[in-house]
């Protein structure tokens, strides 16, 4: 099974580097310029067939792929006649959009995975249903027990037991009266929950009850909303979690060279997140709706941090490309102030050293996680 996770996992990664440079290639083929190559993979090529201007295959390699677009270099030579075709001659507005589509496509591939598990495959969620009732609480004397299930409170029917145990919480120990479904059986309790001590520094009105771990599925139009929340929640970890990646480098030194402990929130790299897909994959503690769904909710932040990840302004990546045409603009914009003709386009070539020094940064980030993910993993104990 372990082997099925790793394996699902490349599956979909490289299913999501296609999705990637598939936004690239409708928006660059919608602008008319002109794409000569899309392929899935790196080095030799393996198979491939050509559809119009633009030849579709797959590469020995499966580490990515790409969508080569003509004329990203202003001094790249286009055939005769096709000039009007380079990226570098579209506008800015439309550099901007095929620039920024892969990254698009990350975002809404990451909150279609998410639907697909709130919708479909559901994730674990407290039922109304009671597992145990704790010895000495306001459960047991009331008469409640194991097995019962909590059809409505005070009359309210229950639909979300984590939403409506607040009921509970909130009643400052007056008494609630419970429909209870016993076997066959419909029958009314009342009770007063307690105030117990939680912690040192909190207490609550409890009933006294545990209660048991189920499969919940929103519908549909629910889904929608929840995975809104849930895309923008990991957008937001994303970005928190970028800031902190500088802070987070020298750490990650020592857990790959001094024997530390890798941190469970700390930097992982593809081998890493293959890993724990394969640990969720095998587990033992988890059934198989929630082995997917774990596997699901991996795919889809990931995909979601790749896409933020994307659009930071460092070349080479695509937000470097963006940062330069806004750049443009800007300029362009200065220069109409000013009564100026519109000046030329930034020549990214004449930024080719600050685009080396941070791939050559990238690249040995990149072999650092690699090491670490190998020889001193991430274990969630799943």
């Amino acid at each position: 099974m372990k082997a099925i996770g790793v394996l699902a996992f490349f599956i979909a990664l490289l299913l999501s580097v296609m999705v990637h440079e598939l936004g690239h290639l409708l928006t660059a083929k919608k602008f008319g310029m002109k794409v000569s190559e899309f392929f899935l993979g790196f080095g030799k090529r393996i198979w491939s067939t050509k559809r119009g201007d633009t030849e579709y295959g797959i590469k020995a390699i499966p580490a990515g792929g790409y969508c080569r677009i003509q004329g990203m270099d202003p001094d790249e030579v286009m055939e005769p006649g096709q000039e009007h075709r380079s990226f570098y001659k579209a506008s800015s507005g439309k550099k901007l959009i095929v620039l920024g589509a892969g990254s698009f496509n990350h975002f809404v591939l990451g909150f279609l995975l998410i639907f697909v598990l709130l919708s479909g495959v559901g994730v674990n969620a407290l039922t109304p249903k009671i597992s145990d009732v704790v010895a000495g609480s306001a459960a047991a004397a009331a008469g409640f027990e194991k097995g019962d299930e909590v059809i409505a409170i005070n009359g309210t029917p229950v639909k979300d037991w984590s939403k409506d145990a607040a009921t509970i919480r909130n009643s400052k120990g007056a008494t609630l009266t419970f429909l209870v479904k016993r076997g066959s059986q419909e029958i009314t309790i009342s009770a007063a929950p307690k105030l117990t001590k939680i912690s040192k520094s909190e207490s609550r009105y409890l009933l006294g009850v545990m209660n048991e771990i189920g499969t919940k599925r929103l519908n549909p139009v629910t889904s929608v909303k929840a995975s809104a929340a849930l895309t923008w929640d990991m957008t937001a970890s994303s970005a928190k979690a970028l800031i902190q990646l500088p802070s987070k480098l020298p750490s990650l030194w020592g857990q790959t060279f001094s024997g530390q402990e890798r941190a469970s929130d700390g930097l992982v790299g593809v081998v890493g997140v293959a890993r724990v897909s394969g640990q969720a994959a095998s587990s033992g503690t988890m059934n198989s709706s929630q082995r997917i769904g774990t596997l699901i909710l991996i795919v889809a932040s990931l995909n979601i941090f790749v896409g933020l990840f994307n659009l930071l302004p460092i070349l080479p990546l695509d937000g470097g490309h963006m940062a330069i045409a806004i750049a443009d603009e800007i300029r362009a914009f200065i220069a109409r102030l000013r009564g100026r003709p519109r000046p030329a386009g930034i020549d990214v070539k004449v930024l080719t050293p600050i685009t080396m020094v941070v791939f050559v940064l990238l690249a040995a980030m990149t072999v650092l996680l690699l090491i670490a993910d190998i020889f001193n993993p991430i274990s969630l104990n799943l």
